[in-house]
């Protein structure tokens, strides 16, 4: 058996052991055959055999999931339904079944946490007339997915799934109040029958069922419309889905708003593989942290050329307002501020700046702002080994598509951020796909914003480094919601998505109390190392700088971490961690090793080992840490150089909304 992997995959199969373990696998699930088909009950099981879910085919298809033997939650109602109201399955007749065990080494073309994903599942597929349903269990959860069959275009009026937990079940639900959303939301933490009824939420979405993580996304998104989902009863969670837009209005030069729909969600070829449903399960929090399966159930990198795509920093202009000074010019968008961010990407070992909103005549990509030389700018930033990435609204890109890319290719450009998309119904889900593909062919990198959570776009277009879908530290410039708490509960709902565009590097730091909303010079809740800590805890393959260059050039022990830093790894592994309270994790780049810790608004301590280095070597660990005011004056920080090894250990102290880091170099 054998499967084409662009990424190098790896299969193991047809080994005595594995056939054994397939035999018993069969043997759980009744059969290999009709007479497993005329049970209509099926199970299935993880590699590792903690997780256990029963599949249930009789008028309808539900499965429950099981931990340990603890039934987690159940997922009733699952279908497809056509326009005319008929089901896809028609009358849901079993006609076979196939079990396969698979185990595969996967190699990301670009790495977020390791250079090599190994991954094992049990697969079971039930085929009906018209259409299969496909099962998988790994370690790290459970997915399914529809199947189509017939070679015709399908109108579909609504997918159905009830997801229904226990009493008491906590959730961390990202609620919103329309379909036209950045999905920027904070996390409402509360029992599912606290929830009001018809409340919706964007994906992810946790649930905490029996102390249990579940982790509710999708992947494999593609020619199709985002999955939502809303309360619907007291312990019942429902997929919902964006309709198909039949009448558009643009609002000023950005907002796209959705005036009247179709009476469908999606119209397609029904002979395809339809979007996965993917419940992610963690006993513990730490295990979110390294959850891949995402990545895993997404399409394979379909890019024939991969060696231009170059993850790395980026120095940003928008969040600070390009209020830089100590110069002899004036600041703004003109081209002397623009080779001011040059000069200060080059001399730190950043690979990119990025022009922001400012640089165009709105509503006309071809159409520079006077003050700007945009081939001047990539020409001088060319000779500094700097590339420009440029900021587009992306209504107006859609509109110039073709001429834009060709322009900004023959500048020399390196990338764009597509902004102001708000929507994830079938039409937007297309566009960002067709981005994704067009970008590639000028070999262009993609940043997308004001977008929905990642579900795959990465894997199969790995120019698509990295996306917002969050709340993030922009957030600063006009709100106080941006609190260490909330730092620290993102990593694991949002990250478990894939990458996301943060933006961190505040230099301006409040302790608690000390906050102020300033608009064109913004600061963070947190310390100075809790910012710094991000670069190492947060996963972005493009990562911003969010900050003023003036002002790390005045930091110049800061940026003796954040120059080489990298932005992907080639292996994780976490420490400590909680949701909402704390991570401390390590990650390696090749023989460098890089610890980060962030906290809440309570004090932490915290004794780690290092016996992950590797035996009868010695180490140097350059560390940065909260000054002993820290927690008076955000921004007091010391940094401190010891030698360690694997025997040793080391103590991790942190102030209230505090931070710790360290760059572990073999001597």
């Amino acid at each position: 058996m054998k499967r084409k992997n662009h990424h190098k995959v790896e299969i193991i199969f047809n080994n005595p052991f594995y056939n054994k373990l397939l035999f018993l696998l069969i043997v759980i699930i009744v059969g290999f055959s009709q007479k497993v088909s005329a049970e209509n009950s099926f199970e299935l099981l993880s590699p590792d055999k903690q997780i256990r879910i029963q599949i249930n085919v009789e008028n309808t298809i539900q499965l429950s999931a099981f931990f340990e033997n603890e039934q987690l939650f159940e997922v009733k109602n699952i279908a497809l339904i056509e326009n005319d109201q008929s089901n896809v399955f028609g009358d849901f007749k079993v006609l076979d079944t196939k079990i396969d065990y698979i185990e595969n080494k996967l190699y990301p073309v670009v790495k977020t946490k390791s250079a090599v994903i190994s991954e094992k599942y049990n697969q079971l597929v039930i085929s009906f007339n018209k259409f299969n349903i496909e099962f998988r269990a790994y370690k790290e959860g459970i997915a399914y997915r529809f199947i189509g069959k017939d070679d015709k275009t399908i109108i579909i009026q609504n997918e159905n799934m009830d997801i229904e937990f226990k009493d008491n079940t906590q959730l961390y639900f990202p609620e919103e109040v329309s379909m036209l959303s950045h999905n920027e939301q904070l996390y409402k933490n509360d029992s599912i029958e606290n929830i009001e009824t018809n409340k919706f939420c964007s994906l992810p979405m946790l649930a905490i069922p029996n102390e249990i993580n579940v982790l509710v996304s999708e992947s494999s998104l593609h020619n199709y419309p985002g999955m939502w989902l809303k309360k619907s009863d007291r312990n019942t969670l429902r997929a919902i889905f964006p309709q198909y837009p039949k009448e558009t209005k643009l609002i000023k030069d950005r907002n796209e708003k959705v005036i009247t729909t179709e009476e469908y969600i999606a119209k397609c070829n029904a002979k395809r593989n339809f979007p996965w449903r993917i419940f992610a399960i963690a006993k513990n929090d730490s295990d979110l942290l390294i959850n891949q399966l995402v990545w895993m159930l997404s399409e394979e990198n379909v890019l024939k050329e991969t060696d231009w795509i170059k993850p790395g920093k980026v120095s940003w202009d928008w969040w600070n307002a390009n209020n830089i000074y100590g110069v002899d010019f004036e600041s703004g968008v003109n081209t002397e501020t623009y080779k001011f961010y040059i000069d200060f990407a080059s001399k730190y070992g950043l690979e990119y700046i990025i022009l922001d909103e400012g640089w165009y005549k709105l509503g006309n990509l071809l159409d520079v702002v006077p003050e700007m030389n945009i081939q001047e700018l990539v020409d001088y930033a060319h000779k500094k080994n700097v590339g420009i990435i440029l900021w587009v609204i992306w209504k107006t890109l859609d509109e110039q598509l073709d001429e834009a890319l060709t322009q900004f290719e023959q500048w020399g450009v390196k990338g764009i951020k597509v902004d102001f998309m708000q929507r994830d119904d079938q039409w937007m889900v297309n566009y960002y796909e067709k981005i994704a593909i067009e970008a590639a062919k000028h070999k262009l990198l993609v940043d997308f914003h004001g977008n929905y959570k990642p579900a795959g776009l990465h894997r199969k277009y790995p120019n698509v480094l990295t996306r917002e879908g969050l709340r993030g530290l922009e957030h600063n410039k006009w709100a106080d919601y941006i609190t260490p708490d909330h730092n620290l509960t993102l990593p694991f709902i949002r990250m478990v998505a894939g990458p996301m565009d943060y933006t961190p590097g505040a230099m301006r730091n409040a302790a608690k109390g000390n906050h102020a909303i300033i608009f064109d010079t913004p600061m963070s809740k947190g310390t100075r190392v809790h910012q710094m800590a991000m670069y190492v805890v947060f996963e972005s393959p493009l990562q911003m700088l969010a900050d003023n260059p003036s002002n790390y050039i005045r930091e110049p022990e800061v940026m003796e971490f954040l120059t080489p830093v990298p932005t992907v790894w080639d292996e994780t592994r976490i420490l400590e961690a909680k949701i909402g309270d704390y991570i401390v994790n390590a990650r390696r780049s090749g023989n460098e090793w890089y610890i980060g810790a962030m906290n809440d608004w309570d004090a932490r301590e915290f004794n780690i080992q290092l016996d992950f280095l590797e035996e009868g070597k010695s180490y140097q660990a350059i560390i940065f840490k909260d000054g002993k005011n820290a927690h008076r004056q955000g921004s007091d920080y010391k940094k401190e150089v010891l030698n360690v090894n694997k025997n040793g250990n080391i103590t991790i102290k942190m102030s209230p909304g505090g931070g710790w880091v360290a760059r572990i170099i073999q001597k």
